[in-house]
């Protein structure tokens, strides 16, 4: 008798430790909700392969839900609530306009962790993060003014907010530093990706003299037409020399991977807290593809890879001082650097952009 009641004690033991068991290995749900479409080629395109470093380095510890081609404000919002109410345990949302979004979701959901890109609202289960996008444009900017023949630059702009602003500064100040002579021109496209218009408006800076072509905006079609046109340009998000091997000087690559790793594992481990990250080159999230040799001079290259290495050590940093901006007045003198409160709300050009900014 007393060896039955053991017996089924152990078994009752048994079935609680596997019951235990079953619960621990219950995959944590990954959300990733995205503005364009994966094949967009560009800032898509890399979160997408954040998501997938994130299924690689976990396999079955964890269910990655993708939705793609979700359209900013009241849309977002529907979409960000149904993920949280499916029992997602961590939604990345990867654009600056599904803010408001994902903070109205984030109030309604407290027990679900939310991570919104480029954004500036936190909350205790709400995280930002974004990447330094303008270190890489710094770059962009020296090897532009050095290669110019026309001393004509055209950049294809999104939307006229800080992260767009910041790189079109970044990449005006060096190239001004190297070619004093360089001018900048700029089309607003007023999209993250719509490949016709990226195309035409690449189209209308080269017909204006634009002999370099760099760009905000998410497909590789300005490239494609500056490969056609040939002239030279710069990938954005991703390395789109594959669409144009003989344009792309360079590309700024977007790099997510081990960010998105290391907060799924966060929540994993139960220490999950709520961050603002800002990382550029030292953290790794900004990355610059290979150089295109036989299209960059000799020491145009040497230049450009030493002036990355300085940024990555922390040596130089692009809005070093002294700027002026576009109306002449001095915003920072020399040995001074702008703020990252002062970066991150950036509103204004600097001097020598002949371009009014949209409200």
């Amino acid at each position: 008798m007393a060896k039955s009641v053991w017996g089924a004690g152990a078994l009752a033991l048994g079935l609680g430790l596997m019951a235990q068991a079953a619960v621990a290995q219950d995959p944590v749900t990954v959300g990733f909700i995205y503005v364009g479409p994966i094949g967009d080629h560009g800032w898509t395109y890399q979160h997408n392969a954040g998501a997938t470093a994130v299924e690689e380095h976990f396999g079955d510890a964890v269910k990655v839900i993708r939705v793609e081609n979700v359209a900013e404000g009241a849309d977002a919002e529907r979409v960000i609530r149904q993920l949280a109410d499916g029992g997602a345990d961590i939604i990345f949302t990867t654009s600056f306009g599904f803010m408001n979004a994902t903070a109205a979701v984030a109030e309604q959901f407290p027990d679900v962790k939310f991570e919104h890109a480029t954004g500036y609202i936190r909350a205790d289960n709400l995280s930002t993060y974004a990447a330094r996008f303008y270190e890489g444009r710094m770059v962009a900017g020296h090897i532009a003014g050095m290669m110019t023949e026309s001393n004509i630059l055209g950049y294809i702009a999104s939307f006229p907010i800080p992260e767009v602003v910041q790189g079109i500064n970044a990449f005006m100040l060096e190239a001004q530093k190297v070619n004093p002579d360089v001018e900048v021109k700029i089309i607003w496209a007023n999209t993250w990706y719509d490949p016709g218009k990226e195309a035409d408006a690449a189209r209308a800076l080269i017909d204006q003299g634009a002999d370099i072509i760099s760009q905000h905006t998410d497909s590789p079609a300005a490239l494609q037409v500056a490969q056609e046109r040939g002239v030279h340009g710069f990938g954005q998000a991703s390395d789109m020399a594959p669409f144009a091997p003989d344009a792309q000087l360079t590309a700024l690559v977007d790099n997510w991977n081990q960010y998105y790793i290391d907060r799924v594992q966060a929540v994993i481990d139960g220490t999950w807290t709520s961050t603002d990250t800002w990382g550029g080159m030292d953290y790794g999230m900004v990355e610059l593809a290979p150089f295109n040799t036989a299209a960059i001079p000799a020491d145009v290259l040497a230049e450009a890879e030493a002036l990355a290495a300085q940024i990555k050590a922390g040596e130089v940093h692009p809005f070093d001082g002294p700027i002026v901006n576009q109306a002449g007045e001095q915003v920072i003198g020399e040995g001074e650097q702008l703020t990252d409160e002062q970066i991150l709300t950036m509103d204004w050009y600097v001097q020598g952009i002949d371009d009014q900014l949209p409200n």
